[in-house]
């Protein structure tokens, strides 16, 4: 078996996790590659003594992998999916932070968690994602012209409003005045949409969610549609440019240029345990008082 492993920090008391991690790959004899800042990151903090192959880009990896493991939280599958890309391999989300819900393996059931999965004994939830063109070209987002969670334009060094004139499938929609729009897949329907507004939608609808933030048309709410659909946004306002985040990512572009979101042509894979059901994660992140009486 082979596996990659990518983290982004190294959080105080996470060695201790990773080296557990490592400890049992070993054992098991699994051909273990690591991304080559967070190998350094390790080898500051920890004393280990065998040597480790390493990867630094996405050009630098294959489909020969077998699992790929994300070591961190939401955030960080958020950065392995920059790495995994098109590639197909199913990511495991360790979590060593606070509870996500893409990174459900417990850090406290490290090693039972990994065991079972290592026999095999995992389930795969597939994950759709935004895939975006503009009329500056693709070389704004260096390759990386796609999102698991959410595309969002906003304001920029300003505290003016923006207009986002959007249209679904060629034909118009509204002009959202508002700080910006989130436009998020079911995966992202948790995230940053969610604070705005928008609604909780389970992983397998295929949907996106258009959220305006602090809208000033207060008419405006979040709407949903098939993920079939293409969507075209064009802002305007009083600076000469506005920001568009892929996930974490920011970039700068003009206003009035000619925004195309669309379905990504491919899924991403996440390994999921027997007990990481989405609803199980949903009622402990967003109704945790009922898991707490029970």
């Amino acid at each position: 078996m082979k596996v990659g492993i990518y983290g982004q920090f190294y959080h105080k008391n996470s060695g201790h996790y990773v080296q557990q991690l490592l400890d049992l790959l070993n054992q098991k004899d699994v051909e273990v590659i690591i991304e080559e800042n967070f190998l350094k990151l390790i080898h500051e903090n920890e004393d280990i003594n065998k040597t480790y192959s390493h990867f630094s880009t996405f050009e630098e990896l294959d489909n020969t992998y077998d699992l790929f493991f994300s070591i961190g939280g939401d955030g960080t599958i958020l950065q392995t999916v920059t790495y995994v890309r098109d590639l197909d391999i199913p990511i495991v989300g360790i979590n060593t932070g606070r509870l996500g819900f893409l990174a459900t393996v417990n850090k406290d059931k490290l090693v039972s968690s990994v065991e079972e999965i290592l026999k095999n004994n995992y389930s795969i939830t597939e994950r759709s994602l935004i895939s975006i063109k503009t009329s500056e070209g693709e070389e704004t987002f260096g390759g990386l012209n796609f999102a698991l969670n959410e595309v969002t334009v906003s304001r920029k060094n300003s505290t003016s409003m923006i207009s986002v004139d959007t249209a679904l499938n060629g034909e118009r929609l509204t002009n959202y005045w508002a700080d910006g729009l989130i436009i998020s897949t079911p995966t992202g329907s948790t995230g940053y949409s969610l604070s705005c507004g928008g609604p909780v939608i389970m992983p397998k609808t295929s949907s996106f969610i258009l959220t305006p933030i602090a809208p000033h048309n207060l008419n405006a709410r979040p709407i949903v549609v098939p993920d079939s659909t293409e969507i075209k946004l064009t802002v305007s306002g009083r600076e000469e440019d506005h920001l568009v985040s892929l996930d974490s990512r920011i970039a700068t572009l003009p206003v009035e240029t000619e925004i195309t979101l669309t379905k990504a042509p491919f899924n991403i894979k996440l390994v999921l345990l027997e007990e990481d059901t989405f609803l199980t994660t949903l009622r402990k992140k967003l109704l945790w008082g009922e898991d707490k009486r029970n």
